[in-house]
């Protein structure tokens, strides 16, 4: 045997070596996650042509997930090449490679990646979109991402006792346009309210696999929406516009979800906490995390009668901290700033114990 064949035969064992310990210690691999303190980390609207320094601040706390929660680029654009075009500058910022070669990434999109802002079911290039999407966020071809229309997907990792379940929803390929129209003097928005039987958010296909979904047994559901969940209707884009899919989605978690519910959503350019406490069930919560790089215009937030504390109006990202005792999961919300700070802090069990009225959905 010569010695091209034996350094051959070394740089195949030590790659198998490098590979089994990268399935064996990588977060979305294998049943160690939720076997010890799991931070995930998440955060929406991030064009990559503005500076875009948080993408280090956020690796440098070394997470164990990172989630894009849309607008992860503002393509804004039917064009297969400038769409192409941002996706490319995003993937060849040393920053996101940073984060990327520091933790695995998921995402979800919203509407400036999606290619028109505030765009749903009728966005005439979606297929076109959803193909860039699947083929920059690396989903292979035979992931069943790519066997549905639209882009949900869950994975699930941890043992059967310590398992989180992460959901990323679809809340654009599906949807029913928005209806313009302010329903009062004190709505700052341009949409009002839809409903009907014809009117859905997620579409048939989705709902049924969201809830067979949900009917696994986890510790912890967290579930990706673009688009804020809990909040009160204010007329800008959330799942407020539709109040009987908003309703739709609250039962179906009281009813299926075995374990404690987060919601992660993005899209309003400021940071935030809703609680929605429920009678006779746990509360549920919303940490929105936006923008990435992109800030607030406005000097104060729209209202919500949900929002726990003060609304953040400038760059951040969220966290998600899970620690197993026992069967439990002891999990926190943090919300944190462009250099790192801590800014928001939400112990679940805590705002359970605390709980002491009830809200409708």
């Amino acid at each position: 045997m010569n010695r091209k064949s034996n350094a051959a035969i070394i740089i195949v064992h030590v790659f198998m070596i490098l590979l089994l310990l990268y399935i064996f210690t990588h977060p979305l691999f294998g049943q160690e996650l939720a076997r010890q303190p799991v931070r995930i980390l998440f955060g929406s609207c991030l064009d990559p042509r503005k500076p875009h320094h948080i993408l280090s601040v956020i690796a440098d706390m070394n997470p164990d997930l990172f989630i894009f929660l849309g607008d992860n680029i503002y393509a804004d654009t039917s064009d297969r090449y400038i769409m192409a075009k941002r996706y490319h500058e995003l993937g060849e910022s040393p920053l996101f490679q940073k984060l990327q070669a520091m933790c695995p990434t998921l995402a979800v999109w919203d509407d400036h990646d999606y290619g028109k802002n505030d765009a749903g079911a009728g966005f005439s290039a979606k297929d076109m979109s959803r193909e860039l999407f699947l083929d920059f966020w690396d989903v292979p071809e035979g992931s069943p991402r790519r066997d549905h229309t639209g882009i949900y997907h869950a994975i699930e990792t941890g043992s059967t006792n310590q398992r989180i379940q992460i959901i990323l929803l679809d809340t654009r390929y599906f949807r029913t346009p928005l209806k313009r129209g302010r329903a009062s003097a004190a709505i700052e928005g341009p949409y009002t309210p839809l409903r009907g039987s014809d009117v859905t958010l997620l579409g048939e296909e989705q709902w049924r696999w969201l809830e067979n979904k949900l009917m696994a047994p986890a510790g912890l559901h967290i579930i990706a929406s673009s688009i804020q969940v809990l909040t009160e209707y204010h007329g800008w884009e959330s799942w407020a516009n539709f109040p009987e899919e908003r309703f739709r989605l609250i039962n179906l978690v009281k009813r299926t979800a075995p374990g404690k519910v987060v919601f992660i959503s993005g899209d309003r350019h400021f940071g935030e906490l809703s609680i929605l406490h429920l009678e006779d069930t746990k509360p549920l919560y919303d940490l929105t995390s936006s923008g990435l790089n992109r800030r607030y215009p406005l000097n104060r937030p729209n209202p919500n009668k949900h929002r726990k504390g003060e609304a953040y109006l400038f760059e951040n990202f969220g966290m998600i901290s899970v620690d197993w005792r026992d069967e439990d999961a002891a999990v926190t919300l943090s919300l944190f700033n462009a250099q790192g700070e801590e800014i928001l802090r939400q112990d679940l069990s805590a705002a359970a114990a605390a709980s002491a009225r009830a809200s409708d959905p």
